[in-house]
């Protein structure tokens, strides 16, 4: 599905009707770390003008800084100083009532020394939290694997609505990077079994860590089998996915190097060719198309191969925070 270039970052997550709308913004798009600049702070502005009692200053700083997820969970350093300093001046430029509590959740901040590492949370419809150790770099440790991207945000966006595709099913999903699509299917689509899989040593070593962390080591979610594969897309075997048995694969974000394409085509021929109890996988590719030729080329070669695809359609409710001027399309492959 393409998103069109208008929808922007500003309402992506709920429509801003009044200070509870504003506050719960707030808090989403700290949490998850979010782009300042699309904070709704001009309605913050008119909320201050109206209201003098810094109240509604004190009730973002709870939902945000001061909010218990942010002490087991908390964004990088360098964003709640920066988050903090644009409250502060907000409420310096207003003629509201003085706020300790503001200053000395900066005072507290300034003291912590920044990390490599940080947690981007991300709010369920449930209400629960997805909670992510993710790098604080794009590219880490020679691999960008260790931070959440747009297009896995929005295949768990359509996996929320599409809850039948995973229910009751066996899910292997590649390239799971940090773990988030696999998280929110396992918490909200009660899939039988689901399988992430991924190569890299330190993103295996840290989707580990957030399949723990969000509870569903298989101990503390008995309702979901949950396991971590290396899956090697060139050595990967038809008698290993035979034993996986997956009746939905899905993949986030895999088409972005042209040397890959290959093998991962290749894999998808595999997979579609490997039916679980007779019959063939749903297998469906969430892209964000940052280069329109490598990602003709992944079609090109797909067609070449014999897989054909239909393109997935159809709005999808705003659940998350992200890019929504990126071009992102969902595709289903079958032969």
């Amino acid at each position: 599905m393409y998103l069109s270039k208008d929808q922007t970052n500003k309402t992506n997550v709920t429509c801003i009707r009044n200070r509870k709308d504003v506050i719960y913004n707030f808090k989403v798009s700290f949490f998850a770390m979010g782009q300042l600049p699309n904070f709704p702070w001009n309605f913050l502005e008119r909320e201050l003008e109206n209201d003098s009692s810094s109240e509604i200053i004190l009730d973002i700083l709870k939902q945000t800084c001061l909010h218990p997820m942010c002490c087991k969970h908390p964004p990088s350093v360098r964003y709640r100083r920066l988050f903090l300093s644009q409250l502060i001046k907000m409420h310096e430029a207003s003629e509201s009532e003085p706020l300790d509590e503001l200053y000395d959740a900066l005072g507290e901040v300034l003291g912590v020394e920044e990390g490599t590492e940080c947690y981007k949370s991300y709010l369920l419809p449930c209400g629960e939290a997805v909670s992510l150790s993710e790098s604080t770099a794009v590219i880490s440790e020679g691999t960008t694997g260790l931070v959440t991207w747009d297009a896995a945000l929005y295949l768990a966006e359509w996996a929320l609505e599409n809850t039948h595709i995973f229910t009751g099913r066996t899910v292997l999903e590649l390239g799971s990077g940090v773990g988030f699509t696999g998280i929110a299917v396992c918490r909200s689509c009660s899939p039988s079994r689901y399988v992430f899989s991924d190569c890299h040593l330190s993103v295996l070593h840290r989707l580990r860590d957030n399949v723990q962390l969000n509870g569903l080591d298989n101990q503390n979610s008995p309702r979901v089998s949950v396991s971590v594969e290396d899956l090697d897309w060139d050595a990967v075997t038809e008698k290993q996915l035979r034993e996986i048995g997956a009746t939905t694969v899905i993949a986030a974000d895999v088409v972005y190097d042209p040397d890959i394409i290959g093998c991962l085509v290749k894999l998808f021929s595999k997979i579609l060719r490997c039916s679980a109890n007779g019959s063939l996988p749903d297998v469906y590719v969430s892209s964000t198309i940052r280069n329109p030729d490598t990602y003709n080329c992944f079609k090109h070669q797909l067609e070449s191969s014999g897989i054909q695809h239909d393109v997935m359609t159809g709005p999808v409710t705003r659940v998350f925070l992200y890019n929504r001027q990126a071009t992102i399309e969902m595709i289903k492959l079958y032969i």
